[in-house]
């Protein structure tokens, strides 16, 4: 199968010695092609092409403390932009993430913040990672066995194999899979319910993983994670009202 050349891929550096291999072999040309079929026949994908990699260029391999695995990305309009549970700025935070900001106040008594950007948290050291990084519009899981899953356990392998210790947060059974490629005695392997609305009350919201996750990196000799989100210049009440009118959950 010819190769087809993909020049959005934005890698950072660190990850590029790690990954760039894999953009050579069969399943990811495969997945090339999916994508670009997909488009032929006029679907919208989520997210942005440029966007697919965001979260590694945001979070740099020798910099990532935490992972935190998501599934796929958001599926209905402005929602996705490459980073798990994340939204753009302005974009109302669908219920999964609103209910992140309820276990964040319940564990560290930090209140939810107005928007659902957490660009910050990436550049701390949290890579928000999805298991498969593209997804159709309105059809939750549709990329899901394309591909996807193989190169994001290869990043996770990637981080286990290095020498410091990272902390995993896999909520939900799809991301407790990547279970399998982590050492859990070298690395701190937090599980729990996803946070999504149907199983958020198993346990997730008083899970605690966040101070957790601290009470470990500070103990690695690692600076924690602030895990409150900065407001951004210039968004406004009434920016957020204006943007919620519409969007899917």
């Amino acid at each position: 199968m010819k190769s087809i050349k993909t020049p959005q891929i934005r890698l950072e550096p660190s990850w590029k010695i790690k990954l760039l291999d894999e953009f050579d072999k069969p399943y990811m040309n495969a997945l090339r092609h999916f994508l670009r079929a997909e488009k032929q026949q006029k679907k919208i994908i989520y997210p942005k092409s440029e966007d697919i990699f965001k979260a590694f260029e945001l979070t740099p391999f020798h910099h990532t403390k935490v992972v935190i695995v998501g599934q796929d990305p958001y599926h209905g309009p402005n929602q996705a932009h490459g980073l798990s549970f994340s939204v753009p700025t302005g974009v109302a935070p669908p219920p999964s993430l609103q209910n992140i900001f309820k276990a964040i106040k319940y564990d560290l008594n930090i209140n939810p913040p107005r928007h659902g950007c957490l660009e910050y948290w990436g550049r701390q050291g949290v890579l928000l990672l999805n298991s498969v990084l593209t997804v159709e519009h309105g059809l939750a899981a549709s990329h899901q066995g394309k591909g996807w899953e193989i190169f994001t356990d290869r990043v996770v392998s990637a981080l286990n194999e290095r020498k410091s210790p990272v902390v995993f947060m896999l909520w939900g059974s799809y991301a407790q899979n990547k279970g399998k490629f982590i050492d859990a005695g070298r690395h701190l392997v937090l599980r729990s319910a996803h946070p999504s609305p149907l199983s958020a009350y198993r346990g997730f919201l008083n899970c605690r993983h966040f101070s957790q996750a601290n009470t470990c990196l500070e103990k690695w000799g690692q600076k924690p994670i602030d895990w409150r989100l900065p407001e951004p210049e210039g968004l406004t009440t009434a920016k957020m009202r204006v943007r919620r009118v519409g969007l899917p959950a």
